[in-house]
């Protein structure tokens, strides 16, 4: 296997060095450090490990598992160790998805840089295939391959190919698979190797469904013509008018041979590969890029929100960490919080308040921060600031945020006008906004700036004049919410100079929705626990929704939720909240749905909310919908599956018996679920057919939730795979989806084949 990828991966000194193996010390915590021999295998996919140079060897990682590798300078725990360990010789493996980063230590700089410039050169090349590559000879392919090969002599005997076949899960009969080996073992040795393993498991995934399809288009069989290429797409994947200029793209694309693009005919193998892509995916490509109007206030957008973002574990006694800013940060969130302490020797910490969470310096946190605020999306980031400090560190707060943050922190209005409404997210690229209490208005604020320049121009056309006998500037006229805020203004608990530094995000209390528009400004917001949110959205939905048009509102987490669960940020949104925070390290079904919410839109952090959530005046109520909004019926038929995983990989014989559940998130009367039937041992190419119907009153606010189950009898059906996505971003028509895993990360290959249709109204037909 490993002489097929010859010539294709990028080889180097540091990668041939790398193959020959390497004894480093792994690091977990302060204490658990120990020495282990790493090895990247000949495919140049996979790295394993073992106790020792020559020991029994087991898999680590694969490369397209790693999205970055980072230096020791750069690592918090590797940091922590830096008199024992000189940082130089450390460095991090920071994975896709939750999976905790591996930090390993060399003998020596030398080695270090080999590691690390060998796997940044694989990482990158993984990530530069382009689609047929990942086609023809993808990473996974390989570790099957290395996987399979018991003995590690590079070819497979037929014993070996059926052990590989349970763990790829697939049941199939011994006869036919004896049948495949032969026909790919072209040497006639009894084995399989290289390009024969490769054939041998084009056999195997051939797709009866698809040449169905495909003949159902082609009236000899052997082609799509491009006038019937065109057909298939006006018909079945809705692509309207503009299906003939598609069509020669995408057999540019997707057809194969060279004979077959100038001809601009698509073959069966072309046709596949179209219907595996992009753009045969269930997601619209247009709707990857941002492709919103990004000019609207703040308030008209939902924002990705993190809660208590410096924990990576529960509540209670989890680990603090810098590294939950920045995992927050590069998946796209665009509000995160920061708990703030008094810490030993003058310098701020932040930690879970109360708890037994560990503790970090709040200076870390900011310069976390202004590293990778910007590394995923230019638009703002919000700093939520919970400040339980005092006056003295309350000051090295500001200075800490002035100083590390520089030009990226917003420190006064754009224009130094007062604004009369919140600034676009366009307005704001690549500025950090602050989120806390204020002391004074906005309006207070810039008065005093405009006096202070008038006091310094005077000073200065007076040449150093006494102002002795002059009087007192009178206070300036303040507006009657002015007078009734300053009525009621506490004695100042905040420093001047932090309390400077909010700007557009001044925090209030929140008394009702009446007191709200007659006292408080549109750059005042108010934060509501999930509790509180849902019980407004009940007795008084409009005026929520109409609060959300002018002011931004945060939901966090119950306090109950010690364990760093999750709510359903749906109902949320359904009113227009824009900030409903998430714990973003705990995966499951409330992850999902926030992913998939934000994955449009360039993952950007921002997306629009439908126009009835932004209009002031809005008759919409979430929980009794009424015209005008457009009711819909979505057909669902689920085909096939492709390649699904093995739920427990340790049973080595246990095949997965599966099945396919639909669910739609939106408003209540919307929010639904149903499933097709189960498939018998066969996780491989099962075959459902069944077609799931669903009538949709609020399409706009809808989401869809593919999910994959292995079917068991005695207790919970066991999960296997998801894909949620927004319906406004769903393409009609045969379609196939990439399954994440739990954590969000790909399962490639696996995915399973759909038709979808829509239809106005509420009238479902499932023939």
């Amino acid at each position: 296997m490993a002489s097929s990828l010859q010539g294709r991966l990028p080889i180097n000194e540091d990668v041939l060095l790398m193959q020959k193996g390497t004894l480093m010390r792994k690091v977990r915590s302060k204490s658990w450090k120990k020495l282990r021999y790493f090895r990247l295998q000949e495919d140049g996919m996979t790295v394993w490990h073992a106790r020792q140079a020559g020991g029994r060897a087991k898999p680590s990682f694969s490369i397209s598992d790693v999205e970055t590798v980072r230096g020791g300078h750069e690592s918090e725990l590797l940091r922590n160790l830096a008199e024992e360990f000189p940082l130089e010789q450390g460095f991090t493996i920071v994975f896709h998805g939750r999976r905790s980063n591996l930090d390993l230590v060399a003998n020596s700089v030398e080695e270090a840089q080999i590691w690390m410039q060998g796997l940044q050169l694989l990482v990158d090349f993984v990530t530069n295939m382009d689609q047929q590559e990942r086609l023809d000879q993808p990473g996974w392919l390989s570790d099957w391959f290395q996987r399979g090969d018991k003995n590690q002599d590079g070819r497979m005997s037929f014993r070996e190919v059926q052990r590989l076949l349970h763990m790829m899960n697939v049941d199939m009969e011994q006869e036919y698979a004896f049948q495949l080996f032969q026909a790919a073992d072209m040497s006639q040795s009894d084995t399989l190797e290289g390009e024969e393993f490769i054939e041998f498991y084009k056999a195997l995934t051939k797709r009866d469904e698809v040449q169905e399809l495909f003949e159902n288009f082609s009236a000899d069989g052997q082609k799509l013509t491009l006038l019937e290429f065109v057909d298939f797409l006006q018909e079945e994947q809705k692509e309207g008018d503009h299906a003939s200029d598609l069509a020669l793209e995408l057999i540019d694309r997707y057809e194969p041979s060279e004979s077959g693009k100038l001809r601009h005919v698509l073959s069966l193998d072309g046709f596949l590969s179209y219907l595996s892509s992009k753009d045969g995916d269930i997601f619209n490509p247009s709707c990857l890029p941002v492709y919103q109007d990004m000019t609207q206030p703040l308030n008209h957008y939902y924002i990705n929100s993190s809660h208590n973002t410096y924990l990576v574990g529960d509540q209670l006694c989890g680990q603090s960490s810098v590294e939950g800013y920045i995992r927050a940060l590069k998946r796209g969130c665009r509000c995160v919080e920061v708990d703030i302490w008094d810490g030993p020797s003058g310098e701020p910490i932040v930690y879970h308040g109360h708890t037994l969470t560990s503790r970090i310096l709040f200076k870390e946190v900011v310069a976390a921060v202004a590293q990778y605020a910007f590394q995923t999306s230019d638009y703002p980031v919000i700093l939520s600031l919970e400040i339980h400090c005092s006056r003295e560190q309350q000051e090295i707060i500001a200075q800490h945020l002035i100083e590390i943050l520089g030009e990226q922190l917003l420190t006064s209005t754009l224009d130094g006008l007062l604004p009369t409404q919140l600034p676009s997210p366009e307005e704001l690229r690549r500025k950090i906004l602050v989120k806390g209490k204020k002391l004074r208005t906005l309006e207070e604020d810039l008065e005093e700036e405009e006096e202070e320049l008038e006091s310094e121009l005077e000073r200065e056309q007076e040449a150093g004049l006494p102002l002795e006998g002059q009087a007192e500037p009178e206070t300036p006229e303040l507006s009657p919410r002015s007078k009734d805020k300053k009525e009621k203004k506490s004695t100042p608990i905040m420093c001047p100079s932090l309390s400077a530094l909010v700007v557009y995000m001044k925090t209030v209390s929140f008394h009702s929705f009446p007191h709200s528009r007659e006292h408080y400004r549109f750059y005042e917001l108010s934060s509501f626990s999930e509790t509180k949110a849902r019980r407004l959205i009940k007795e008084a939905g409009n005026e929520f929704v109409q609060h959300n048009a002018w002011q931004l509102s945060r939901v966090y987490p119950s306090g109950l939720r010690t364990d760093s669960s999750n709510y359903n940020p749906q109902e949320l949104w359904n009113a227009g909240c824009q900030m409903v925070a998430m714990n973003v390290q705990t995966a499951g079904l409330e992850m999902d749905i926030c992913d998939g919410l934000f994955r449009q839109n360039g993952g950007c952090g921002y997306v629009l909310k439908p126009d009835f959530l932004r209009d002031t005046q809005s008759s919409f109520h979430p929980e009794r919908p009424i015209s005008p909004f457009k009711a819909r019926t979505l057909l669902v038929q689920v085909i096939s599956g492709q390649q699904l995983p093995k739920v427990d990989k340790t049973k080595e014989g246990c095949i997965v018996d599966p099945l396919v559940r639909v669910e739609v998130f939106g408003i209540r009367p919307d929010t639904t679920r149903q499933e097709t039937s189960y498939v018998e041992n066969n996780g491989f190419n099962p075959y459902w057919g069944q077609t799931l119907c669903f009538r949709v009153l609020v399409p706009e606010l809808a989401l869809l939730r593919f999910v994959v189950k292995d079917y068991n009898w005695r207790s919970r059906n066991d999960f296997v795979g998801q894909y949620t996505l927004p319906w406004t971003c769903m393409q009609q028509g045969y379609r196939h989806i990439h399954l994440l895993s739990k954590d969000g990360t790909r399962l490639h290959p696996a995915s399973i084949f759909v038709h979808l249709c829509i239809r106005e109204g509420l009238d479902g037909d499932e023939s």
